[in-house]
């Protein structure tokens, strides 16, 4: 019975499940086309599914698919209306003011959250000379603190934080 859960669970992809699973989130209004099953998000006026987000993100900024997906999920199991102890909002967790600053309205539409959250990885991927892992230790704990310590700080949380993201990464490859 074990192997056929596994057997099961490595058929579906992680995007696809964490979809399933944000469908349930009450901020969310999820259908489900009939003809073709395609899930899809409701909000402002548009319809996609986070793969398509993730997508569209991936080629806007050049991040492989599978580095923000495993941001998502480490950042926020891909509910989209997450809210961290610390105020960090929605898919990528932005937090205000960083939102803001990426001229996000709301931080709680896919959409505008993960385009936003994928720019900011981005821009922490060239302070940083395309490093992932300072890239990802400043996305968690701020460029300054990664600067201060001249490379990934020694707190727990980031150094788990970074291993996870790049453990989902290697599982998705």
């Amino acid at each position: 019975m074990a192997n056929f859960f596994t057997d099961l669970i490595s058929r579906i992809s992680l995007v696809e499940l964490w979809e399933a699973l944000a469908s349930v989130s009450r901020r969310q209004n999820v259908r489900v086309n009939p003809g073709t099953g395609d899930k899809s998000i409701f909000g402002a006026g548009d319809k996609k599914t986070f793969s398509e987000i993730i997508r569209q993100a991936s080629e806007k900024y050049g991040i492989d698919e599978s580095v923000i997906a495993a941001v998502i999920k480490q950042e926020s199991s891909f509910n989209p209306a997450a809210v961290s102890r610390c105020g960090a909002r929605g898919l990528m967790q932005l937090m205000p003011a960083t939102a803001r600053s990426l001229g996000v309205n709301d931080a709680f539409n896919p959409e505008e959250n993960i385009m936003a959250g994928t720019r900011y990885l981005k821009q922490k991927l060239d302070e940083f000379d395309g490093n992932l892992s300072l890239a990802l230790a400043a996305y968690n704990a701020g460029s300054g603190t990664v600067k201060k310590y001249g490379g990934i700080p020694p707190y727990q949380e980031t150094r788990a934080y970074i291993d996870k993201v790049m453990k989902s990464i290697d599982y998705r490859a």
